[in-house]
């Protein structure tokens, strides 16, 4: 797998920094850098207590935590949150709770979301009167399946 050196300012110097849990795995852990309860519906903005320097062409995507997803219905609500190479602030994750009856507790360093890394190119758009067709045309949501 291969890596790259992200330089990374430690907000919240008492918080570990994302890690991946196991070898190879695609998304590193997020951590809250507050301790909070999301209420049933509610959404909130969560501070990590970090922020990056991502290389240029790279694009830091958060991503939800699946088993906070199954277990108890969290998830992020733009997901996936876009850091983009230019950003230097500090990452916050915009959680929801979409059980409509459970409350869920965070206490401060529990992961919360996955944080991957991408290799992004940038397009140069060109306008042209029509488009060469394709098997699926113009053919929207859901059109490919049942």
């Amino acid at each position: 797998m291969n890596r790259i050196s992200v330089p990374l300012k430690q907000l919240d110097p008492d918080l570990d920094v994302p890690r991946y849990s196991h070898p190879g795995d695609a998304g590193a852990d997020l951590l809250t850098a507050e301790e909070f309860t999301l209420e049933p519906g509610e959404r909130r903005l969560v501070p990590t207590g970090v922020a990056l320097a991502l290389p240029q062409g790279w694009v830091g995507l958060v991503h939800p935590r699946s088993g906070l997803a199954v277990r108890h219905g969290i998830t992020v609500v733009n997901a996936p949150g876009t850091v983009d190479a230019g950003y230097r602030g500090e990452i916050k994750v915009c959680l929801l709770n979409t059980d409509r009856h459970e409350a869920v507790h965070f206490s401060r360093g529990d992961r919360i979301a996955q944080l991957l890394l991408q290799k992004v190119e940038q397009a140069d758009f060109t306008v042209v009167d029509e488009l060469e067709t394709s098997d699926r045309g113009a053919g929207g949501f859901g059109s490919t399946g049942r």
